[in-house]
């Protein structure tokens, strides 16, 4: 018995020191210098962050599972494609103090929503957001022509509790991105044929080099490679978790 209950404690203490998911749920626990930082990939490029009593909706798309879920402080929308800017998900979010932060192409349809551009910094409720330039270098639906263009959407880092957060939205490995500093937590896209394949976006990762760096919006791409290519990499943790 003694035996049996020590080991539930060393469980738990392990889970405390390195952010274990909680038995059950597909979130992360990660501890910031005010406190925890909660993770919760949702589906495709949507995941929710909690953090000091405020709830982060980043990208919310109807085609996730939101039931039982908290209603949203704060917003995030990186670009217009309908897996980003869900008019439906984020009535059903947002509530009256709700701020939302969208590049312009996004206000437009998001009327409510606050602009903020290619490198600017905006600080609600005391998370610092940043956006950083999200954009495809090569990859278009003709010649000429590019998924995503430089300036129309945005990716973000979030500043919560000392740790710096990167979420890349849609993008290949352009400059912006390898410039990065000092990221513990990183959200990397990878899918054919609108953003990278695993491994470019392992290449990338291992330019700006984050603490944790998550595959996410990876529909039918194998993120074992992504895995795979960054092993041995040292200083670099990745998490594999559920999203589909």
């Amino acid at each position: 018995m003694k035996s049996a209950i020590s080991i539930l404690i060393l469980m738990i203490a392990l889970g405390g020191i390195w952010g274990l998911r909680p038995q059950g749920e597909n979130v992360d626990v990660l501890r910031t210098d005010e406190g925890e930082l909660r993770i919760r990939p949702i589906t495709h490029g949507s995941l929710m962050l909690e953090f000091r009593g405020k709830v982060i909706h980043v990208d919310p798309w109807s085609r996730g599972d939101y039931a039982g879920l908290p209603k949203a402080d704060l917003i995030l929308i990186t670009d217009i494609h309908p897996d980003h800017m869900d008019r439906a998900m984020v009535d059903q979010l947002k509530k009256e103090t709700t701020v939302i932060l969208a590049p312009a192409a996004v206000a437009e349809t998001i009327r409510e929503a606050q602009i903020i551009r290619n490198g600017e910094r905006k600080t609600v409720d005391g998370i610092t957001i940043e956006a950083i330039p999200m954009y495809n270098l090569v990859r278009g639906p003709s010649p000429g022509q590019l998924y995503h263009t430089k300036g129309r959407g945005n990716g973000y880092v979030l500043t919560l509790g000392g740790k710096r957060i990167y979420i890349s939205g849609d993008t290949e490995c352009v400059p912006e991105i390898k410039a990065l500093m000092g990221i513990d937590v990183a959200f990397i896209c990878m899918n054919l044929p609108f953003t990278m394949p695993p491994e470019e976006a392992a290449e990338c990762v291992k330019a700006f080099r984050p603490k944790i760096v998550y595959p996410y919006h990876y529909r039918n791409s194998d993120v074992n490679v992504f895995a795979n290519a960054l092993k041995g990499e040292a200083g670099i943790e990745v998490r594999l978790r559920k999203w589909y």
